[in-house]
């Protein structure tokens, strides 16, 4: 007996090791798949998925199930074993199995209406901390403006809403989950002092022995015991099923941008890139955000696009590493159509700057070699010459070790925006793409960086696309493309379309006088 005491101790040992390693293991697993398929996501699937969703999803939803899995590999195997050995030992007793059988019946009928009533709270409280991880998100990242407009007050309202109705729904759930285990408790009470009691007629009858009753109590708490830790599970299936359909409904997304089956080998060589009547318009939207775009972009050329605010020139340009895909018409790299040719093959060609300027949490160094891990100390430092970021980068104490917080919130508009400027041509691309990615520099420091940029692309012979809203900017591009609600209003030098288009005419005199402009 103390053998099998000391072995069914290292089983319980080796199964709580086990089971643990395993669940998270499995969970491990889960969240490197979340994480892949969300990368993988184009605009139109983050728009269906909020990023306080995916916080959520990727973290609370995956524990809920860790806990379950580690459970069920725990508990769940044994106990049924063990309720199903003394349930066959409890039938030789026929005079008495009556009495459990409407007991179980009692408790399975518990737990349904338990699992009916809190299933759908469940969904809610998920819902909940979605939003509470939003409303979060937004109050941290935007706490200067929070301050500037003396609304700590609001936003303290804001939150305690959703936290008071996470709260009340969580207090109902957790209301409705805790009646299981106090009425399971009596019903075992309850069962056995009616054994006993029956039993004690039996047995003062003659019928029954008195060893058949302790024994049949036995077995019946045996039956009850893994019934009851089987409830203990179902209080935490409910959230655990619905935390897993919320993690499938991720993994079972397609993005809406895919590569091809079979697809294309790029040039080695730059090759221009031209837009072939391209139309464009939003998932689910009515209205076209561009209509016939067409419009050839040569290696070596600088083509700029000016308009107003709406106009699609971040969207025109974004069709270029397919961020998203053209409704109509083709977006060619030479001859290649860019959707027949692997999406990782396409961005490798392309140094991009989106309009806002995105640091990574590290150093200088680690922001730049984020292009090209391998790239070469002079390569990095023409870079930096070019951006105009060599010049504070080597003010820092630590030069490119200088450390970056989260956001780049320890350098200026200005200084983040000449590092990511400084990151794309660390890539040393055969294109790039430059979205509004002057707008926080001044005038000199903007001419300065268009003059090395000319000399740098005067060599590599790359080509340049600028988005912007200054006239100064993209006054000296080979050629500048106007977009007015989606169509091209004008194309050609400046001083070509100071005297054709009067929609360029009419942003250059908004901005600069006669004599600057002539």
């Amino acid at each position: 007996m103390l053998a099998i005491t000391l072995l069914g101790s290292l089983c319980a040992v080796g199964s709580s090791f086990l089971s643990s390693r395993t669940a998270t293991g499995a969970c491990r697993n889960i969240r490197a798949d979340v994480f892949k398929r969300v990368e993988s996501f184009s605009s139109e699937e983050f728009s269906r998925f909020s990023t306080a969703s995916l916080i959520t999803r990727t973290t609370n939803d995956i524990q809920q199930i860790q806990m379950v899995l580690n459970m069920l590999l725990r508990i769940v195997l044994f106990a049924p074993f063990m309720g199903l050995t003394s349930l066959f030992k409890v039938m030789r007793y026929s005079g008495m199995v009556n009495i459990l059988g409407w007991v179980l019946l009692i408790i399975i009928a518990l737990m349904a209406v338990t699992f009916w009533i809190t299933l759908p709270k469940f969904r809610i409280i998920q819902k909940l901390v979605d939003r509470l991880n939003l409303v979060i998100r937004e109050q941290l990242s935007g706490i200067l403006v929070v301050r500037a407009f003396n609304n700590e007050k609001a936003e303290e309202k804001r939150f305690d809403d959703v936290n008071s109705e996470i709260t009340r729904v969580n207090i109902f759930v957790n209301r409705a989950m805790a009646v299981i285990m106090p009425a399971m408790t009596f019903l075992m009470s309850f069962v056995s002092v009616l054994i006993l009691w029956f039993g004690s007629k039996q047995i003062d009858l003659g019928t029954m022995q008195i060893g058949d009753m302790m024994a049949f109590l036995q077995y019946a708490v045996h039956v009850l015991m893994s019934f009851m830790i089987v409830a203990m599970i179902f209080i935490m299936i409910p959230r655990s099923a619905v935390s897993a359909n919320r993690i499938f409904e991720v993994l079972e997304t397609e993005p809406a941008i895919h590569d091809p089956e079979t697809p294309e080998e790029l040039p080695a060589d730059n090759q221009t890139i031209s837009f072939r009547n391209v139309s464009f318009k939003y998932p689910k939207a009515e209205e076209y955000v561009l209509r016939d775009i067409t419009f050839e972009a040569h290696p070596g050329e600088t083509v700029a696009f000016i308009g107003s605010t709406g106009s699609g020139k971040s969207t025109l340009v974004n069709l270029i590493p397919r961020f998203f895909d053209v409704t109509e018409g083709a977006v060619m790299f030479g001859d290649t159509d860019i959707r027949n040719v692997r999406q990782k093959d396409l961005r490798e060609r392309i140094g991009y700057v989106p309009q806002k300027a995105v640091l990574f949490s590290g150093t200088v160094e680690s922001n730049l070699r984020y292009a090209d891990e391998t790239a070469g100390e002079d390569l990095i430092e023409t870079a930096l010459e070019v951006s105009q970021a060599k010049e504070f980068v080597d003010r820092m104490p630590n030069r490119l070790e200088e450390p970056i917080s989260q956001g780049g919130t320890n350098v200026s508009g200005g200084q983040k925006q000449r590092l990511s400027i400084a990151r794309a041509l660390v890539r040393n691309a055969q294109v790039y793409i430059f979205d509004d990615a002057f707008s926080a520099l001044d005038y000199a420091t903007d001419a300065r960086l268009r003059e090395e940029l000319n000399k740098l692309v005067a060599k590599t012979r790359s080509t340049v696309l600028i988005v912007a809203q200054r006239i100064s900017t993209i006054r000296h591009a080979d050629r500048i493309i106007v977009l007015d609600e989606g169509r091209i209003a004008g194309m050609g030098t400046h001083e070509e379309l100071m005297k054709t288009c009067s929609v360029y005419q009419e942003i250059a005199y908004s901005q600069l006088s006669p004599e600057e402009l002539s």
